[in-house]
């Protein structure tokens, strides 16, 4: 085993989702197999709902009301990764604590939309009426909430994280290169310590809308990942709050920190959707992990549900992963886009550091048992609903 100065260890685990917070609300609700989802307040869709979250136990209140709900998941998870890793408050640590965040656009004020959509049909001049009430009726600080690097400034207020800042955008990839780049600079001695991770509110009507324009959101009833296949494929939206402290062996060590596991290897592409060309790129990074081993180890998915990513990533699996389980922590805890990559490489790091993996939750029979022994590996994937893939490996430390 590699004890390389230069590798970039996982010292600090932040997890928000439907399950609750922290790792033992996850593994425990992972275990269950029990997926919590919502199909009667967002109609026709499925949505699983963030668990309730007292906010007031990270965040400051009067900084929470500058705060839209994803800003509040992600700021709050991030405190949990800081306070996991031993940071939390240490200013001569977090002065050199570099930032990558993953986020989208903030969020709409869906009354106004509505208000100002019902009232264009009937106005005489549209386009006088648009511009008037989106001068009078929106408010002002919504355009600057809707800044995606936002969330980044707020977890720097919040925890005076004041190293240097990134913020990616472009849905899965951006969570997936968030977490490349930061591992990077470790690995080339440019960071000692990075904080990156994302967050994602599914309970928003306009998000829903925009899904379901794109054919992608999953409609009710409810069903696991793997067995929506190309007939009920979709995705079915989960609030998702996903922060990592990553930092050198060297660094980790010379505080005393713990290391849940180590991140060896990360590499991105993007395919079109074509038939063929997904799966070849999806077996092309697949073949390009270094020491990769079929005993000891799993695969934690970042699927979606919809096709055709879904159903082209499975019969890669069936390929190359044959003798490895398969998990996609979406069937539980739903599909957290910006989040949901550095929310499963986290859970890969936790099921390391617990040398086991939790049961399936698959209707299909895919998912086939963990057999005992000790997990060594887990490979984590996300294989994007339009556009970008990645894969990561992750180790015992």
């Amino acid at each position: 085993m590699s004890n390389n100065p230069r590798d970039v260890l996982i010292t600090g685990i932040g997890l928000v989702s439907c399950l609750g917070e922290g790792h033992d609300a996850h593994w425990n609700g992972l275990t269950a197999a029990k997926p919590i989802y919502d199909e009667q307040n967002y109609p026709p869709f499925v949505v699983h709902p963030v668990a309730p979250i007292n906010f007031d136990l990270q965040i400051p209140k009067k900084d929470q009301r500058q705060m839209e709900p994803w800003q509040r998941i992600g700021c709050y998870s991030a405190g949990l990764a800081l306070e996991n890793a031993g940071i939390k408050g240490n200013t001569e640590i977090l002065s050199h604590v570099d930032m990558l965040v993953a986020a989208g656009g903030g969020e709409r004020d869906t009354a106004v939309d509505g208000s100002i959509l019902t009232g264009l049909k009937t106005a005489q001049e549209p386009g006088r009426y648009l511009n008037e009430r989106l001068m009078s009726d929106l408010r002002p600080t919504l355009s600057l909430a809707q800044l995606a690097n936002l969330l980044a400034g707020n977890i720097s207020i919040v925890f005076n994280v004041v190293g240097s800042s990134r913020t990616f955008m472009g849905e899965e990839t951006s969570g997936v290169d968030a977490l490349r780049i930061a591992a990077a600079r470790i690995g080339a001695g440019q960071s000692e310590i990075g904080l990156v991770g994302g967050a994602y509110n599914a309970q928003r009507m306009d998000v829903l809308l925009q899904l379901s324009f794109g054919r992608e959101a999953l409609r009710a009833p409810y069903e696991s990942t793997w067995a929506r296949g190309n007939k009920h494929a979709g995705i079915a939206a989960g609030s998702l709050g996903a922060f990592l402290v990553i930092e050198s062996r060297q660094h980790a060590e010379a505080r005393g920190a713990k290391a849940y596991a180590k991140l060896s290897y990360i590499n991105a592409d993007r395919a079109r959707r074509d038939k063929g060309e997904l799966e070849a790129v999806i077996e092309s990074l697949w073949n390009a992990i270094p020491g990769l081993k079929a005993t000891d180890s799993a695969v934690i998915s970042s699927a979606t549900g919809a096709a055709p990513a879904t159903p082209g990533e499975k019969t890669v699996l069936e390929k190359v992963a044959k003798d490895m389980p398969v998990r996609v922590p979406g069937s539980v805890l739903g599909h957290g886009v910006e989040a949901q990559f550095p929310l499963n490489v986290g859970l890969a790091a936790l099921a390391i550091s617990r040398a086991s993996l939790w049961p399936a939750c698959d209707t299909t029979g895919f998912e086939k048992p963990w057999m005992g022994g000790t997990l060594k590996q887990v490979v984590v994937t996300s294989i994007s609903a339009w556009r970008g893939e990645g894969i990561a490996l992750v180790e015992a430390a």
